[in-house]
């Protein structure tokens, strides 16, 4: 098989992921938001709950890609130190992105040190190690250990202090492992645990090897239609697998527990089945290229989204009792005037979209593309 240089459909079923990630992560008023535009309370899954899972799937995908052609050579030292060097641009953008914008030195005693960015450094490295030393069926003999060792970790070790296993928010033993390790640098509205803590980063590895294992499917079979039936029949295994485990180990995103690892990626699965049936089958591709210019440039709106948010909720506008962040000011007075609440906040997130679509046009027209 010839297998082409890139796929279309991967860098759009990327935009949409960023673009998705931007949609929920700025509202214009947190108070007001459609509830598919949020995480699940806890147990359960909505619409918003795989947006990262999806990340790591595409995280897997890529590195199948990227280092196919590197396999009979193996891991080589050059190999590995541009492995290690690109996890470490990519979890520093993360410390970076966390200490934004004061930089002080008091702000460290308490910066997170998890986060999103942390998270995908983690996965990518020990993915592309475990996919240039393991064959196929290896990778899916780890993804099993990690998914089955955690779920017995969470199910039945005990948890110190507390007693029993559990999976409550704050008595779980992931939620005791972030706080005997990272006391003071978790996440900000719980402190007392993490959604990108340190045990559940385990799992989350298994969703990138599912990624690769996908692409590795999809590089051996030629011809379109098979491709896309087998993506889409592995995906229903895949989510009713995850299903079924959730009756007893609930899907949960801040868990990431193995049921929600089998449950997304089966989606994730689907979805790009979907875009590539599509897109790069059908040649439907017109409706989809403003998404290739967020998928050939994630990294950089990523980050750029986050800092252009905490540029303007900082910057104040008024004086006294009138004084509100120019976020608020722009969110008053363009689109809580006239819109209703939900609204509002959904047209605010949406226009935070649009704005750097256009950023991102340019770059594309520019042939600028930011990679680490």
């Amino acid at each position: 098989m010839t297998k082409p240089d890139r796929i279309f459909s991967l860098d759009v079923f990327r935009g949409i992921t960023v673009a998705a990630m931007i949609l929920v992560n700025n509202p214009g008023d947190w108070g007001a938001v459609y509830r598919p535009l949020l995480h699940a309370r806890w147990n359960g899954c909505t619409p918003t709950d795989l947006i990262f899972p999806f990340f790591l799937f595409i995280v897997g995908m890529s590195i199948h890609f990227a280092y196919q052609p590197k396999l009979t050579e193996r891991l080589t030292k050059k190999v590995f130190l541009k492995i290690v060097k690109r996890a470490a641009i990519i979890f520093g953008l993360g410390i970076l992105l966390a200490w934004f914008p004061t930089f002080s030195l008091e702000k460290l005693a308490t910066l997170r040190i998890p986060g999103v960015l942390q998270r995908i450094s983690i996965v990518f490295f020990f993915c592309s190690i475990i996919y240039l030393k393991m064959n196929w069926l290896a990778q899916i003999r780890a993804a099993s250990i990690l998914l089955v060792g955690y779920f017995l970790l969470m199910t039945v070790v005990p948890v110190p202090d507390f007693g029993e296993a559990n999976l409550e928010p704050e008595t779980n033993l992931a939620a005791w492992l972030d706080r005997f390790l990272l006391n003071g640098h978790l996440w900000s509205q719980s402190k007392t645990w993490d959604p990108e803590g340190l045990l559940s980063t385990l799992p989350a590895i298994a969703t990138g090897i599912i990624g690769m294992l996908t692409g590795q499917l999809f590089s051996k079979i030629d011809r379109p239609e098979l491709r896309t039936t087998w993506l889409f029949f592995l995906g229903c295994v895949l989510i009713v697998a995850g299903s079924a485990w959730g009756l007893f180990f609930p899907i949960n995103k801040s868990l990431w527990t193995s049921s929600y690892v089998l449950y997304t990626a089966g989606i994730a699965m689907q979805s790009f089945a979907f875009c590539y049936w599509i897109i790069d089958v059908h040649g439907w591709k017109k409706w989809a290229t403003p998404f290739v210019y967020y998928g050939v440039n994630a990294i950089f709106v990523f980050v750029a989204s986050g800092a252009v948010a905490k540029i303007l909720i900082r910057i104040k506008v008024g004086e006294g009792e009138s004084q509100t962040s120019l976020w608020g000011y722009i969110f008053n007075s363009a689109y809580a005037s006239w819109l209703s609440p939900k609204d509002a906040s959904l047209a605010f997130a949406v226009t935070l979209i649009l704005f750097f679509l256009l950023i991102l046009w340019w770059m594309y027209k520019k042939k600028i593309f930011i990679k680490v």
